[in-house]
């Protein structure tokens, strides 16, 4: 195995790695929608995910993928009424369409609204 670190990608906020390879696969820890650049986190669903696949995207290219060779996703929601836009935004990058799962969840880290991860193939 061997630990992703990137400085495109916010940096993990407790005992994780931003991601890992094992054999041919990327597994990406869930991004959420941090700046990487000044730590700051945009305002409304839609900001909060383009931010989230840009940081997912900055995982998988410093683990050598990238957000074309996603095989699975899996989204978390802070509000299940943000699917539709959510998936507007998600579709955007996931042009792939990979196998996904998303859920809404009582609380996200940081009060944010979304958080993905991902699992790529090399």
């Amino acid at each position: 195995m061997k630990v992703i670190a990137t400085p495109n990608a916010p940096a993990a906020i407790g005992p994780y790695s931003q991601g890992m390879i094992c054999g041919d696969f990327v597994y990406c820890s869930g991004q959420i929608p941090i700046n990487p650049a000044d730590g700051s986190i945009p305002q409304g669903i839609e900001a909060q995910a383009h931010q989230s696949c840009k940081n997912v995207a900055a995982v998988l290219v410093a683990g050598g993928t990238g957000i074309d060779k996603v095989v699975k996703t899996t989204c978390f929601l802070a509000d299940i009424a943000d699917f539709a836009a959510f998936n507007q935004v998600y579709a955007g990058y996931f042009v792939s369409k990979p196998a996904r799962s998303c859920c809404a969840v009582k609380d996200l880290p940081k009060g944010v609204l979304c958080e993905i991860e991902a699992v790529a193939e090399l």
